[in-house]
C-alpha cells in the first residue's frame, strides 16, 4: 500500500473503543506486563494510531514512566495492514515525538518471535532475557536464619519511601515510577515492608489469580543486601500462599542476576524454561 494513503495521529479518549477492539481482534498484538493496561495510557505521548479511510488499522503506544526512559507498551495490527509497513510508519513517527528529549532508552520486553524479528531489523539490540521460575507447594522452605527483621504489611505513607529502594535497588532500565508502584500497590494481593529498626530496607508486591500466585517484585536497599532481608520477605510470601492453598507460585527475574537466581533457589524455585526476550535501544536528539 502507498504510504500517502494513510494518517497517523495521537490517540484520543473518543478512540477507545476502537482500540479496545484492535486489541482484542488484532492479527499481531504486543502489550507490555505492565500494571497499568494500555487503554489507561491514552492521553501520553507518544500513543499513536494508523488509520487509512479512517478506519482503524495499527496502534504504537511508548509513553515514558519516567525520564529518560520508556517501554514499548503496546503494539497492535490488523490484518489489513502489513505488520512490518505498519511498524515502521508507526515508529518513525514516535521517534520524531522522542525529538527535543535528549537521550532517551526504549526497551522492548518481547513475548513472540515476530515482535523478536521486527525490534532486530530496527536496531533494537538484545540484552537480556526475563526467565519465569516456578514454586510448588510441597518444596522444602527452609526458615529464615535472622530475627532482627521486621516485617509489616505495605501502608500508602511507606510509598514514597518504596520508591527510594526500588530506584537504589534496581538499574534504570527496572526501576519503577511512583505511579507505578501506587498501581502496584493496589492491585497487590500481599504488600509488605521489611525494617531494620526504625530504616525500611526492602519490600515486596504478591499477586494472585485463577493460576496461582505471582511473586510481583521484590526488593532490598544495596547496602544491606546478603543479610537475609530478602528470603525474610520471600518466606513470607510463600508461607501466606501456602496458607491459602495456592499450588504454585511464580516469579520472574532477569537470567543474569545471579543474585535473584540464587535466593529463588534456596526457597525451592525451578527454572520452567519460560522466558522473554529484553530488547533496548538509545535515541538521542536527532537536532543535536
Amino acid at each position: 500500500m502507498n504510504e500517502i494513503d494513510f494518517n497517523i495521529r495521537s490517540a484520543l479518549i473518543s478512540d477507545r473503543s476502537r482500540l479496545a477492539n484492535l486489541i482484542h481482534f488484532g492479527s499481531h498484538i504486543h502489550q507490555h506486563l505492565d500494571w497499568k493496561p494500555p487503554l489507561d495510557w491514552i492521553g501520553s505521548s507518544p500513543y499513536l494510531l494508523l488509520e487509512k479511510n479512517n478506519e482503524l488499522l495499527a496502534a504504537l503506544a511508548c509513553p515514558p514512566d519516567l525520564p529518560k526512559l520508556t517501554w514499548i507498551r503496546l503494539f497492535a495490527a490488523s490484518s489489513m495492514v502489513h505488520i512490518d509497513q505498519a511498524w515502521r510508519m508507526l515508529w518513525g513517527a514516535a521517534v520524531q515525538e522522542f525529538v527535543g528529549l535528549g537521550e532517551i532508552h526504549i526497551a522492548a520486553l518481547s513475548l513472540q518471535s515476530w515482535f523478536n524479528d521486527i525490534l532486530e531489523a530496527c536496531e533494537f539490540e538484545h540484552s537480556d532475557n526475563v526467565v519465569v521460575l516456578m514454586w510448588e507447594k510441597t518444596a522444602t522452605l527452609p526458615s529464615p536464619q535472622v530475627t532482627y527483621i521486621n516485617l509489616r504489611p505495605m501502608m500508602p505513607e511507606d510509598l514514597v519511601e518504596v520508591m527510594k529502594i526500588d530506584h537504589e535497588a534496581f538499574t534504570s532500565v527496572w526501576k519503577n515510577s511512583l505511579e507505578s508502584l501506587e498501581l502496584a500497590y493496589q492491585q497487590s494481593t500481599l504488600a509488605s515492608v521489611a525494617e531494620i529498626g526504625e530504616k525500611m530496607v526492602g519490600y515486596q508486591y504478591s499477586t494472585s489469580s485463577a493460576m496461582g500466585g505471582h511473586l510481583a517484585r521484590l526488593a532490598v536497599r544495596p547496602k544491606v543486601q546478603g543479610k537475609g532481608i530478602g528470603y525474610s520477605l520471600l518466606h513470607q510470601v510463600l508461607s501466606y500462599f501456602k496458607e491459602q492453598g495456592v499450588r504454585h507460585v511464580t516469579v520472574n527475574t532477569q537470567q543474569n542476576n545471579y543474585a535473584s537466581l540464587a535466593l529463588y533457589a534456596k526457597a525451592g524455585f525451578n527454572i520452567t524454561g519460560e522466558s522473554y526476550r529484553v530488547y533496548q535501544q538509545v535515541i538521542t536528539d536527532q537536532r543535536r
